[in-house]
């Protein structure tokens, strides 16, 4: 089964998007805060992880950017959900890595079909 971790300070947010992602089949580590998204990064070793970018303590970028320079992390596939929608936001987002990048509000079925197209483009 494929592991997806959720990391968002929101927890109506974190809770919506764990349950549309188990829904979809997958298992979902949710977590509150940039550290423990670190932490379960390293230890359960996700496919996939979904960041808020304004979070507090570690910010998403800088949770993006921390599990890239890992090289036991850096395969990890990230998308960054956030109501940051400036231009140099984005930007900021895929420099530090991100593979996507949807803004809030956001549509919960419209996630989980980026996350399965992105799993389905990384398994090709």
């Amino acid at each position: 089964m494929t592991v997806v971790l959720v990391a968002d300070d929101d927890a109506d947010i974190r809770d919506l998007v764990a349950f549309k992602l188990e829904q979809a089949g997958f298992e979902v580590i949710a977590v509150e805060d940039g550290q423990s998204a670190v932490e379960q990064a390293r230890s359960r070793q996700p496919t996939l992880a979904v960041l808020d970018v304004s979070m507090p303590g570690l910010s998403g970028i800088e949770v993006c950017r921390m599990l890239r320079a890992d090289p036991a992390t850096a395969g990890i596939l990230i998308i960054m959900l956030t109501a940051r929608v400036q231009e140099q936001d984005v930007e900021g987002g895929f420099s530090a890595g991100a593979d996507d990048y949807v803004t809030k509000p956001f549509s919960p079925r419209e996630l989980v079909s980026r996350i399965q197209a992105l799993l389905s483009r990384a398994r090709a």
